[in-house]
């Protein structure tokens, strides 16, 4: 319910052209009124008089123009007539004073609307225009019950607002007009429909009210397809086109800013063209009205969404309604024609034998009868009428200053006081308005839900409450909601982005899944976000997941088996040594310096060992350690190796005669050769560390989902200074050993060494190319491999044969035998 204070000037213009001064030629001038006298259709004596104007008729009926009843009119009327008596009967309020009422009939039409208010306000009596009669009185109503419609609404309140008589209208204009649109708006937002079509009555209500949500829908990104408008007496032809664009559009969602009377002819279309599979958002005009529900039977509507006026309850109301009694209204042309169609009979002197053969006899009962009178869906409307006239009655017991009894003869102005009442229904709802003249905008969201019986069902799925924040007026039970499913308005589902159509509106859009490494977490996103560094898009692509850490492990089969090849290395190496610390005193061991032997034992140990330091997660200790550690036992290895050529090289040359050779290398020097070789790459070593030594590294650009964990040289200088001078004592020990291959000696040690060295720089030298080319884990994996071969190779070419003549030829560890190869043979 609501009340205008708004007069624009053409109100003036509109209000002059149709109350005319005349002047008679008789003596005494007169105002006379233009046209045929109004007459209440129903009316009721009383100190204060309120006015009601209700459509008792529509103007459709099978697309005829002739006129039909409307028992939803008759149900407000009986609601106004419900509060009137209550508060007639009342001592607390208008104490002593009696309320009564005119009401009209306005067929739905503005014309007819503005001719009643003009009745209401003025009443058919001649007034003498004398200069000492002004034609002058004041108003036959103090308060005017409004229309259902906002088009006759508005027109009326233009024509009343200069004798500032409040008008009360049982749903909310001003609110209709904005709070309600943008609540619409914000309701397709929240489903995610941005791509909708529009139909509208062809009237202030409907013109008003899709202004209103177009602004609103193009802030919140919703665009309209088409916006097509209709009014109930528009012809055949203009339904049928908009039948068709319907039928030619890609939106599924239809928004209706309808009156019933419009719907209920639509519907009628829809269902003759079989329109269904479309969602459809309704204005509180229809949305929740049982009599279009009735019309739907083939679920056109089904799934359909909109805002009500809250639901609601009057005690004693539906009781009033249901008692109606003919009595003294016999007489009343109307309410007898509401008669014959309430109970579908026909009084004697009108009846019918052929159309109609029961006689109504004015004692009927609404008993079992079932029809849109005894429906009482409409209660929240009914509601508002009742406040209604409450809130009237309360602003006249203000002026009249009422107590135990009123001051009758107050000047009665009951505009302004009724801005300023508050006061409680007897059912507890507060009643008050804002400055505008409005109540508090809450509604409730219905959804019509089919049953099996075939009835449909108004159920309340959410809240719309305007007083509240923003971000708090739409509230909605999602999990009770019925729709049609197939809207076409598709969003674009989290870990996608919209890409806009080129040339087609904002709202025409293609959904592209995100790009590898970028994830949109949110419906209709615009733009993709690349996920931090250390984190890749899941299969979706709404979610940034952590990336696996890969790194050569001892879980993994490849890890494992280095790690046992490494092991097995040491156990060998381990044996070779209790094999010759057991035969430490033959020949074949303590030949070219036992000691040098049992050194490169316990290198190769160190070397076989130095592998392992490669495989687990680098941490910082460990990426200084494996290098270090590669370097300084492959060079203590290699100082051995070089010793132990050396001594061979040296050994034959101080068998020649003058020679000192032999005093110049002998085991001390041995030592010292070893040792400062050894030094050297210690040097290296600490330099390397000292100025940028290896870290453990994060590299995120071999693998785009993975992240590969490996240690970081520091300075690729320190590390190739570090191979370089082990390739330089390898390649040093390779001359060696291959000038001494063919010296005299029945177990030559320097060609064993020579094979070797070969295969050591043969794995060195393949080792380069392989670990530069080689990804993440496998790059640690060559260097292991190398590392384990070289290693291998060295054992098995030195020792292995050094064994073999120790475990299984222990007749040629001798000393004879190891020098008979080159003793001059004794003659025949």
């Amino acid at each position: 319910m609501s009340f205008t204070q708004k007069w624009p000037e053409q109100g003036w213009a509109l209000f002059q052209l149709l109350l005319v001064a005349s002047f008679s030629q008789a003596k005494e001038p007169v105002c006379i009124r233009r046209g045929d006298p109004e007459n209440p259709h129903l009316s009721r004596d009383g100190d204060i008089i309120l006015g009601g104007m209700f459509s008792f008729h529509s103007s459709w009926n099978d697309r005829k123009d002739t006129y039909i009843l409307n028992f939803r009119e008759f149900q407000v009327a009986q609601a106004m007539l419900f509060a009137i008596e209550e508060i007639n009967n009342s001592t607390d309020l208008l104490p002593g004073v009696s309320l009564g009422y005119k009401m009209y009939d306005t067929c739905g039409s503005i014309a007819q609307g503005i001719k009643v208010a003009l009745a209401l306000m003025n009443g058919n009596q001649i007034v003498s225009t004398a200069p000492e009669a002004p034609c002058t009185k004041p108003a036959q109503v103090q308060a005017i019950m409004g229309e259902t419609s906002s088009s006759p609404c508005m027109a009326i309140a233009t024509v009343i607002g200069p004798f500032y008589i409040p008008m009360v209208g049982r749903i909310a204009k001003n609110i209709f007009f904005l709070e309600t649109q943008i609540a619409l708006a914000y309701l397709v937002k929240y489903f995610g429909w941005t791509w909708v079509g529009a139909i509208r009555t062809n009237d202030d209500y409907g013109n008003k009210g899709i202004a209103t949500f177009t602004e609103t829908a193009q802030q919140l990104g919703i665009c309209l397809e088409y916006s097509v408008s209709f009014f109930r007496t528009d012809p055949y032809e203009k339904i049928q086109k908009i039948i068709d664009i319907i039928k030619a559009s890609t939106s599924k969602v239809i928004i209706g800013f309808l009156s019933h009377f419009d719907m209920d002819v639509l519907l009628h279309e829809f269902s003759l063209n079989n329109l269904t599979g479309y969602q459809w958002i309704g204005s509180e005009s229809w949305i929740f009205d049982s009599q279009t529900a009735e019309m739907d039977i083939y679920h056109i509507l089904d799934g359909s969404i909109g805002l009500s006026i809250p639901k609601s309850h009057v005690t004693g109301l539906k009781e009033f309604m249901l008692d109606v009694k003919f009595l003294n209204s016999s007489n009343n042309e109307l309410f007898t024609e509401f008669w014959e169609a309430l109970f579908n009979c026909k009084f004697k002197e009108l009846k019918s034998t052929a159309e109609n053969p029961r006689e109504c006899t004015g004692h009927e009962d609404l008993t079992g009868v079932k029809n849109s009178f005894t429906d009482m869906s409409l209660m929240p409307i009914f509601n508002n009428v009742y406040k209604g006239v409450y809130a009237v009655a309360h602003a006249l017991h203000n002026i009249l200053n009422c107590n135990k009894t009123c001051e009758k003869n107050v000047q009665l102005d009951p505009f302004m006081h009724i801005l300023k009442i508050y006061f409680k229904t007897k059912e507890g709802d507060e009643v008050y308005f804002d400055e505008n003249g409005d109540p508090a905008a809450k509604y409730d969201i219905i959804n019509w839900q089919p049953r099996k019986n075939g009835i449909v069902e108004f159920v309340t799925v959410g809240l719309y409450d305007a007083s509240l924040p923003p971000d708090k007026q739409l509230i909605l039970q999602n999990n009770s909601l019925i729709w049609f499913t197939h809207v076409c308005s598709e969003k674009c589902s989290p870990g996608t982005r919209k890409v806009l159509q080129k040339g087609r509106p904002v709202c025409c859009y293609d959904c592209i899944r995100c790009a590898e490494g970028e994830i949109s977490n949110i419906t209709d996103s615009v733009t993709c976000l690349r996920c931090p560094p250390e984190f890749w898009s899941n299969e979706r692509r709404d979610t940034c997941i952590k990336k696996e850490a890969v790194f050569l492990s001892y879980e993994e089969i490849m890890g494992a088996l280095l790690t046992a090849a490494s092991l097995f290395g040491t156990c060998m190496t381990t044996g070779v040594a209790l094999i010759f610390f057991k035969y430490r005193k033959t020949p074949i061991v303590r030949a070219n310096n036992s000691e040098l032997s049992f050194l490169l034992l316990f290198s190769l140990t160190l070397c076989f060992l130095c592998s392992l330091t490669f495989i687990g997660q680098p941490s910082e200790w460990s990426c200084m350690l494996r290098h270090v550690a590669f370097g300084i036992t492959f060079v203590l290895c290699i100082s051995c190796v070089l010793g132990k050529t050396m001594v061979v090289l040296m050994a034959f040359r101080a068998t020649r005669p003058g020679s000192n050779v032999q005093k110049w290398f002998g085991p001390t020097q041995q030592r010292l050769c070893v040792t400062s070789f050894t030094l050297i790459q210690v040097i290296i070593c600490i330099i390397w560390l000292t100025v940028s030594p290896p870290f453990p590294f994060k590299n995120f650009m071999e693998f785009k989902d993975k992240i590969t964990l490996e240690c970081a040289l520091g300075t690729s200088l320190g590390y190739w200074a570090v191979l370089g001078y082990i390739g330089l004592l390898s390649v040093l020990c390779f001359i060696f050993a291959f000038l001494a291959r063919k010296l005299p000696d029945n177990f030559n040690e320097a060609k064993f060494i020579t094979f070797s060295m070969l295969i050591f720089c043969a794995v060195w030298i393949t080792f380069i190319p392989a670990y530069v080319s080689s990804p993440g884990k496998f790059s640690v994996a060559v260097e292991i491999f190398a590392i384990l071969a070289s290693s291998f190779g060295l054992l098995i070419c030195i020792f292995f044969p050094k064994c073999y003549i120790i475990l299984l030829k222990p007749e040629r560890n001798t000393k004879k035998n190891m020098m008979g190869k080159g003793a001059p043979r004794s003659p025949s």
